[in-house]
């Protein structure tokens, strides 16, 4: 979610634009389930709509980093703790949304396969 106004003003001083990502209920999320239960994220299809109405559609292979080489780069700048949330960028699609609007995403994916260790 972005606050545009926000992110406008920002951008127009000069300012980095986090005050346009991280205000109040920009966040909302569902319950998280665990890395062990569904694997590595690798592929799969992307899929948000509004009201109803598919706004973004787009796979997680489009992503520039992918998810392993997310998690393994970020522990450089950032501490990692185990239920953190990775935001990254937004497929094609972004609009606006108003009070009341339901919205809804969904990724429907196979895991990466993981390597066995041997006995």
């Amino acid at each position: 979610m972005t606050r545009r106004d926000l992110r406008l003003v920002a951008r127009g001083q000069g300012r980095p634009l986090d005050l346009g990502k991280d205000f109040e209920q920009s966040a909302v999320c569902t319950e998280i389930i665990p890395i062990g239960a569904l694997g590595v994220l690798g592929t799969g299809s992307i899929n948000l709509q509004v009201n109803g109405q598919t706004k973004q559609h787009a796979d997680l292979i489009q992503l520039i980093w992918n998810i392993p080489e997310l998690l393994a780069a970020l522990p450089q700048f950032y501490h990692l703790q185990p239920g953190d949330l990775i935001y990254t960028g937004s497929p094609e699609g972004v609009g606006a949304v108003q009070s009341g609007d339901v919205i809804t995403c969904h990724i429907d994916h196979p895991p990466i396969p993981q390597h066995q260790p041997t006995p």
